[in-house]
């Protein structure tokens, strides 16, 4: 089992002098991550200055500031981020019963993500699922489910670049499907036109495009929802999304999540209320050391769009107890062309 030190990189690469504090605090807690679950570790590369400004480019390898896995990032992605933290003219319902904008009065801003490998390495290690990528099959006769295991969407702000003389720096099944070596570029790897194609084949299936964010308690939840597809029948036509959700303690005290209760609004009509102990089978404790956790779940609608939200019950170490709220967001469907997912040769 191999870790890698992160020391080295920060004694290595006089770049380190322009960093802030917060980021050398997140080096030391991902080194800590790596002395606690890895009994062994190598340097693997020397740390770059995060980008304030632009965007990484295709190739570039990095550590995820959260959840400290190695990755190389295939290409970036425009979303419009709903941040309910942030002051907005217009107030929420006083119910928080969503409507036909939900999330919309909120004010969303465009923030770059990235579509990234994580090394299978690290996969077992990671507080968050890392097969959640997947789509339908949208033939009439077809029942598959195409699921891309590795794949994630990575924040900006959660990407701490590094660089290798390696030329085989990351364990993945479609590294070197998608990417190729080029020694004289920055960083050394290059799109290949297999994963250019399978970029725009995959379009509407990968395509991130809203993003929501809302606190309590120092609880912190982002939502990403995507559109999966559609199984069509003689009788009805059922719509399915992914979503994907990711919390975080920003505070001191250590968290865990007991309960889960959803409110799904549908088209047609319908309001389900969903209630169940923890997520995806588990309540995860979100602590100092391991602030984070992130899963992915399914849902259906028989109509071509809806909404979502709810609350989680936490309950932290002094047992308090209170409902962290989940920010409402649409479920949308999107034209497809008869075609279905494609898994790189």
């Amino acid at each position: 089992m191999l870790g890698y030190r992160l020391s080295n990189f920060v004694s290595s690469n006089p770049a380190v002098n322009v960093f802030d504090l917060s980021i050398v605090s997140v080096l030391i807690s991902l080194e800590m991550f790596c002395i606690n679950f890895f009994p062994s570790l190598a340097e693997v590369g020397r740390l770059d200055t995060p980008k304030i400004k632009g965007e990484y480019d295709t190739g570039q390898l990095f550590l995820h500031r959260v959840f400290g896995y190695r990755g190389v990032i295939l290409f970036p992605w425009l979303a419009r981020v709903y941040d309910r933290d942030v002051p907005s003219k217009k107030d929420s319902s006083d119910d928080g019963t969503p409507t036909s904008h939900v999330g919309k009065e909120v004010k969303g801003r465009t923030h770059t993500f990235y579509q990234v490998l994580i090394d299978s390495r690290d996969c077992p290690f990671i507080r968050a699922q890392t097969e959640a990528v997947t789509f339908l099959g949208s033939q009439e006769s077809s029942r598959s489910l195409y699921a891309i295991p590795g794949l994630d969407y990575v924040a900006h702000e959660d990407i701490l670049p590094y660089s290798t003389t390696e030329k085989q720096p990351l364990q993945h099944e479609l590294f070197d499907k998608f990417l190729a070596y080029y020694p004289e570029r920055d960083p050394p790897f290059g799109a290949q036109e297999t994963l250019r194609a399978w970029q725009k084949k995959n379009h509407p299936w990968l395509e991130l495009s809203d993003v929501h964010k809302e606190t309590t308690e120092n609880i912190r939840v982002t939502v990403i929802p995507f559109y999966m597809g559609c199984r069509e029948s003689q009788t009805a036509s059922v719509f399915w999304w992914r979503y994907c959700i990711r919390l975080e303690n920003l505070g001191e005290l250590t968290v865990q999540l007991r309960e889960r209760h959803w409110r799904i609004f549908s088209l047609s009509g319908t309001l389900e209320t969903v209630r169940g102990r923890g997520v995806v089978g588990q309540e995860p404790i979100l602590s100092k050391a391991l602030p984070a956790f992130q899963y992915s779940s399914h849902v259906s609608l028989q109509a071509p769009s809806g909404h979502m939200w709810g609350t989680f019950r936490m309950e932290r170490e002094d047992g308090y107890t209170f409902d962290c709220r989940i920010p409402p967001f649409s479920l949308e469907s999107k034209n497809e062309d008869g075609s279905s997912p494609s898994n790189p040769s």
